[in-house]
């Protein structure tokens, strides 16, 4: 049965006012902030809070192993130096999971499935789940923070969680 332990956790359809308290959901909705490239390019312009404490920003390709829902959670972590974008480099959609709250031990956690061409940004400090792809090859851009000092802080669960797609 899926949804019926007060541990499971469903996972919501990714919109950007449900996500607004962890970071900004990327992608082309809606109509272009302007026209470029002699009219050819809508560009949707600065989308994403980025926020680096120390460091810069520089751009890595991630190559994460698929899951699949119903999705055993059993940690989560944070970079309290910089926020985090996840660019898919495919139309495949992938798992988002956050937590609530900033304080030492994460609070409420959430699941979001990205629709296809969504990406995200995750403000600085925000508790959530590694990369999860649910498709192959699971390639990503990512956008965060190159510098010196720890940026990594995870919280295992003391009792793991299982993630399912609602409906």
């Amino acid at each position: 049965m899926t949804g019926d332990r007060m541990t499971d956790i469903l996972a919501e359809l990714l919109t950007p006012e449900a996500f607004a308290p962890f970071g900004d959901v990327l992608e082309a909705a809606g109509s272009p902030d302007r026209l470029i490239n002699q009219g050819l390019c809508g560009r949707f312009h600065d989308r994403a809070r980025l926020d680096f404490g120390t460091g810069r920003a520089g751009i890595s390709i991630f190559q994460a192993e698929p899951r699949s829902l119903p999705y055993r959670l059993e940690m989560v972590e944070r970079h309290p130096e910089g926020s985090q974008a996840f660019l898919p480099m495919t139309q495949s959609p992938f798992l988002v999971v956050v937590a609530e709250g900033r304080e030492t031990v994460p609070g409420r956690i959430r699941a979001f499935l990205t629709a296809p061409g969504q990406g995200i940004n995750l403000l600085r400090g925000t508790w959530h789940g590694v990369l999860t792809p649910l498709h192959a090859p699971g390639l990503f851009a990512v956008v965060d923070r190159i510098g010196e000092g720890a940026n990594l802080e995870e919280h295992w669960l003391p009792e793991a969680r299982m993630v399912y797609a609602a409906g």
